[in-house]
């Protein structure tokens, strides 16, 4: 496994987790935590993009 794989492997990872974690914010919990966890898996999915932007890079 090469540099560029193992970032393509966090970048997928990152996007499962952001899911999960909207996911949650939106069905599971309707008070101010939503919000939270909403906020959270938007930025697993900025951390992500970076993750790609990345690839070739490095």
């Amino acid at each position: 496994m090469n540099k560029n794989t193992v970032l393509a492997w966090a970048t997928a990872v990152m996007i499962i987790v952001g899911l999960a974690l909207i996911a949650l914010g939106a069905f599971r919990y309707d008070d101010v935590a939503g919000w939270g966890f909403a906020s959270v898996g938007i930025g697993f999915f900025a951390i992500a993009w970076v993750f790609n932007a990345l690839k070739g890079r490095v």
